[in-house]
């Protein structure tokens, strides 16, 4: 765990969910995707919210997800809405 906290916006809780649906290093949360990484831990908690799904994204290219270009944000909040 304590090397996926040491990425952007991934706190203890986040690193928890991430380890509980097999996602245990930052190479492997990479590998998986912020969108497929999201979805598995909505798998498994369905209160994973918009921010979580931005938070995952801005972890994995390094950066807080406010930081994250407009265009993918507003394509992670198109992906969020389909979920609905």
């Amino acid at each position: 765990m304590d090397e996926l906290t040491t990425l952007p916006n991934i706190g203890k809780v986040v690193a928890d969910k991430l380890i509980e649906v097999g996602i245990d290093t930052p190479q492997a949360l990479r590998s998986a995707g912020a969108i497929n990484a999201f979805m598995r831990i909505r798998a498994i908690d369905s209160t994973a919210c918009i921010n979580m799904l931005m938070g995952l994204q801005g972890a994995i290219d390094g950066i807080r997800w406010h930081s994250l270009p407009p265009e993918k944000k507003q394509e992670l909040k198109h992906f969020f809405a389909t979920l609905k």
